[in-house]
Parts: C-alpha cells; sequence; structure tokens
C-alpha cells in the first residue's frame, strides 16, 4: 500500500505566502509524476502543479509566475510554494503521486486526503 501525507496548510491574508509538502510512503519502487490538484466549493478539481521524475514542470494557467514545485526524489517528497495567493487560491489542496510497486508494475495513481488552505482577503 502507499500513503501520502501532506503538511497542514493554513490560513493567510491575500498577498501572503504558504508552503504545502507532501511524503509519499509505503510499497514504492519509482515515482513518476508527482504534483498538486485543488479544488474550491462547487468547483471542479484542477490541475495546479505537476513535476516529472526529471524534474520537468507543468503549472495551471493561474499558478504560472506565483507557485513553484519542487520534489526531492530521495525523500518521496514534493513541495508547493505559494506565493501572492488571493482570495481565488482557496480550496483544498490535493497531492498527487503516480506510483509504481514494483519495477514490473505499471504505475497507478494515489491521492492524499487533501490539506485546506484559505486565502482572505
Amino acid at each position: 500500500q502507499v500513503h501520502l501525507v501532506e503538511s497542514a496548510g493554513g490560513f493567510v491574508q491575500a498577498g501572503g505566502s504558504l508552503r504545502v509538502s507532501c511524503v509519499a510512503s509505503g510499497s514504492i519502487a519509482s515515482i513518476g509524476t508527482m504534483g498538486w490538484y485543488r479544488q474550491a466549493p462547487g468547483k471542479q478539481r484542477e490541475m495546479v502543479a505537476l513535476t516529472a521524475s526529471n524534474g520537468d514542470t507543468n503549472y495551471g494557467d493561474s499558478m504560472k509566475g506565483r507557485f513553484t514545485i519542487s520534489r526531492d526524489n530521495a525523500k518521496n517528497t514534493v513541495v508547493l510554494q505559494m506565493n501572492n495567493l488571493s482570495t481565488e487560491d482557496t480550496a483544498v489542496y490535493y497531492c498527487f503521486c503516480n506510483v509504481r510497486q514494483r519495477a514490473t508494475d505499471n504505475f497507478t495513481g494515489y491521492w492524499g486526503r487533501g490539506t485546506q488552505v484559505t486565502v482572505s482577503s
């Protein structure tokens, strides 16, 4: 089994910054894509940022220039640094990892339980 544990989100005023992290543990042979999605009340889940095992990154349009994703492959950790936050960034943020439990397996996607980020005006 694979477990993703996210750090606590938080409450911040508009213009502020927050950092969330996620650690994958369990039966892991390798991790492919790691990243973050978010879901605001009444809205669909959307991609925030993803990073491939080679370090390539991809950001949602509204996150570009404000959010930075990074990973530590040795620690199975992915970190999202969020700057210049706005009220529109208020959402539950979910960690996502594509994991291979054995070297011969296909990748399987796993999700964290989510962490609340609230930005006040």
